[in-house]
């Protein structure tokens, strides 16, 4: 978050508890900063490329389970507005899915249909490398949580209680680390699109 922010002094936790509209502003601002980004997502969909529907029902989840204030449409607004960045100032985006994201039900099969059409043509956005880990990849390490690196200089980590933030070097090279060998076990270009497909394919019948 920018140093002028005064959102920079307040953790995660704590813009939860005020809602999803400042939490994903303060996301969005994060998103804004960065030139280079690397995010694992091995069970739900990166944030990035949610459906406006998928967002809602996944925010609807978080709303629930931390019992934050119902402002779920604000979140949603901004959430959804990160895909506005896409090709703008030299951005990069290197993601990893695990195949367990496509397949994790969130808000029904209706919305996972349109989220997976959304993963296919992300495939073609400018500045994005997507890749897919399959579920029967071998692994080079544990799978661990979700985690983004923003310009090789901070690691935001995704936990059901506080998410940490690193910006320590040591820490930050470990996750640079996890992500190198994550990628290992990654499908790219058509080999991905077709655990996609397959993937909607299930759903359709």
């Amino acid at each position: 978050m920018p140093e002028n922010d005064t959102t920079a002094r307040k953790t995660w936790d704590e813009l939860h508890q005020e809602g999803m509209g400042p939490t994903q502003e303060a996301f969005l601002d994060l998103v804004k900063q960065t030139r280079e980004t690397k995010h694992y997502c091995p069970d739900v969909v990166w944030g990035n490329i949610q459906t406006p529907e998928y967002v809602r029902a996944m925010l609807t989840i978080v709303v629930d389970f931390l019992q934050s204030p119902r402002d779920i449409e604000d979140g949603v607004r901004a959430r959804t507005a990160r895909a506005d960045l896409f090709g703008k100032d030299g951005r990069t985006y290197t993601t990893l899915l695990g195949e367990q994201a496509l397949r994790s039900n969130i808000g029904g099969h209706d919305v996972m249909r349109g989220q997976l059409q959304r993963i296919l043509e992300s495939f073609e956005l400018p500045g994005v490398t997507l890749g897919i880990i399959p579920s029967h990849a071998e692994l080079s390490v544990f799978p661990g949580n979700s985690f983004g690196i923003f310009d090789g200089k901070r690691v935001e980590v995704e936990l059901y209680g506080e998410s940490p933030t690193y910006t320590d070097e040591a820490q930050v090279q470990r996750y640079q680390r996890a992500f190198s060998f994550l990628e290992r076990s990654a499908v790219y270009g058509e080999d991905a699109k077709a655990v996609v497909r397959a993937e909607l394919e299930y759903l359709r019948t």
